[in-house]
């Protein structure tokens, strides 16, 4: 049976947004602990929810502490190598795409010219107005 497209909205069903959240978690927990597994990297998982005081962690409390202190203890640089927020992630899209339409609108302008070059030769040639090549 195939999933259906889930409207993202707030759920307004107290149990039915319970429920949801429960299975959500689950799912979430289990990709953050096949994404370590598989990948052999740390990861971590810190779930606040209204449901209860305490926030949920994978894979454990300590583990997460470990995690998270080995974090902190690399250089700031190193920290904030990859990190992006929104305003820089889509500027690294925009110029992205930029380069491709770029490279795209010269394509274009090659090909019509090549047309447009070959078009023009090959009337030359029906109209006889070319002459045979030489050769010797």
């Amino acid at each position: 049976m195939t999933r259906k497209k889930v409207k993202l909205a707030y759920i307004n069903n107290d149990s039915s947004r319970k429920a949801t959240y429960k299975k959500r978690k689950k799912g979430l927990m289990k990709k953050v602990s096949e994404l370590s597994t598989l990948c052999g990297v740390d990861a971590c998982a810190i779930i606040y929810n209204p449901y209860d005081t305490q926030p949920e962690v994978y894979p454990s409390p300590a583990g997460v502490h470990r995690i998270v202190t080995k974090f902190k203890k690399m250089p700031e640089i190193e920290q904030s190598k990859k990190m992006v927020n929104q305003e820089t992630f889509l500027k690294q899209k925009i110029s992205k795409v930029s380069e491709q339409v770029k490279k795209l609108k010269k394509e274009n302008r090659d090909k019509e010219m090549n047309r447009l070059l070959y078009g023009n030769l090959s009337e030359a040639a029906m109209e006889g107005r070319l002459e045979p090549s030489k050769s010797s």
